[in-house]
């Protein structure tokens, strides 16, 4: 069969253009470990939600921050049959403010969660079609809050360091530019030293939170279906329904529930085409999509489902390319529960996120 000179994937999957579903972010790809020979590269990307939503007749205001999303990668062959990659993302995050002055209930909260990641992977090659690889995954988390109308509640939460891992398999044939790979990321459990104040305590109180970032697991794939034309996308499943973030006092005593918690799980789906314009330029165009499953959201995270296209654009010059895009996502409707006690709820709606990424590689 004549060898298809597909197009590279330009910006569609690059970290941190896209809002997703509960606090993912970087959907954890392992794009560089199927890159050729000696290869290193870094992103940038700059995400700006407008949320905003009512409850008792009061405006939340635009209530998610805007956030930067760093990744890097270095890949490189050991011999013919084994290579590895060095994988820095930012996988799981949030970053909350609701403008004080709103006479919303929750005016003056803040919240912010924050992940770093740095993933060791090792890849066997069976012969020009089969391979598998697994490796190792060490991750940070921290996080902290404030909820002024729970008598001035606050928690912070120390920097945590635990370990997870990831295995996968993947088929490919390079006379279609044909790879799809299936990876599977295991639950990384985090004890997080925890100092909470305010809310009727008479002094600060210090305990452990469990705070489990949740398994996942990616489908990945693509395939040349004309000259220098490439159809790409991909599934990502991740188990929301058992994260939750529950401080001792907080959810004991004060509350009585979670601070954090996700009713489902979530599937993120992804299609796009690439196409190689000439030596020099590719583009890229693709959609993403996330379900609404309605029932109650987290007012840590106040969507049900997305909309996402993305648009990217790819130069190449030499060993080195550049690549850039944008996405803008309408993010999907939602109802938060506000007061327990009198059953008061939230509607939040015609929202959407904005964000714009850069890459550079280069192949050694």
């Amino acid at each position: 069969m004549k060898k298809i000179h597909a197009a590279p994937l330009a910006l569609a999957l690059l970290p941190g253009v896209a809002m997703a579903g509960g606090v993912d972010r970087s959907g954890q790809t392992l794009g560089a470990l199927f890159e050729e020979g000696t290869y290193a590269e870094f992103s940038i990307g700059h995400v700006s939600p407008d949320v905003s939503g009512t409850a008792i007749g009061a405006n939340s205001g635009d209530m998610v921050g805007s956030h930067l999303q760093l990744g890097a990668a270095y890949k490189r062959d050991i011999n013919d049959k084994l290579s590895f990659a060095l994988i820095f993302d930012q996988p799981f995050g949030a970053d909350v403010e609701y403008p004080a002055g709103t006479g919303y209930v929750f005016q003056g909260a803040t919240a912010e969660l924050n992940s770093n990641a740095i993933t060791g992977v090792l890849r066997y090659k069976f012969n020009q079609n089969f391979s598998a690889y697994g490796g190792v995954r060490l991750q940070t988390m921290e996080a902290e809050v404030s909820i002024p109308v729970f008598g001035g509640y606050a928690a912070s939460g120390d920097r945590d360091e635990s370990f997870g891992y990831l295995v996968g398999v993947a088929y490919e044939r390079p006379d279609i530019a044909l790879r799809i790979a299936l990876t599977y990321f295991s639950e990384i459990d985090h004890d997080v030293s925890t100092t909470e104040t305010g809310g009727g305590l008479p002094a600060p109180f210090t305990s452990t939170t469990a705070i489990n970032t949740p398994q996942a697991v990616n489908l990945d794939f693509q395939t040349g279906i004309a000259k220098d034309t490439l159809l790409f996308g991909g599934v990502r499943w991740v188990e929301w329904s058992k994260f939750n973030i529950s401080p001792t006092f907080y959810t004991g005593t004060l509350i009585g529930r979670p601070l954090v918690s996700f009713a489902d799980d979530r599937y993120t789906y992804t299609l796009g085409v690439g196409r190689k314009f000439n030596e020099n330029w590719s583009g890229s165009v693709s959609v993403s999509y996330e379900e609404t499953l309605g029932g109650f959201q987290s007012n840590l995270s106040p969507q049900d489902g997305r909309l996402g296209l993305t648009i990217g654009a790819k130069y190449k010059q030499g060993n080195m390319s550049i690549s850039g895009g944008v996405n803008v996502t309408r993010v999907g409707s939602a109802q938060t529960v506000v007061d327990p006690a009198t059953a008061s709820t939230s509607q939040f709606g015609d929202n959407t996120s904005v964000g714009v990424g850069i890459k550079v590689g280069y192949h050694f």
